[in-house]
């Protein structure tokens, strides 16, 4: 493992913890937010649950309610 995958992992994990893209640029030394956006900002399968549901119930029963 390289010393940026951990940095990559710890970055992701920021993100799914809540914290704002400005505060893991910062904690990450970057000097443009779009780059930790860009390069570490990564979806959980989690954050799809809400999605997934509206979805599931659309299928079945034609409305997302």
């Amino acid at each position: 493992m390289r010393f940026h995958d951990l940095r990559h992992t710890y970055a992701s994990m920021m993100f799914a913890a809540g914290f704002e893209p400005y505060e893991v640029s910062r904690w990450m030394g970057h000097t443009n937010v779009s780059t930790t956006d860009g390069i570490h900002a990564h979806l959980y399968p989690s954050d799809y649950n809400e999605q997934i549901a509206r979805f599931e119930a659309f299928i079945a029963t034609g409305t997302d309610e």
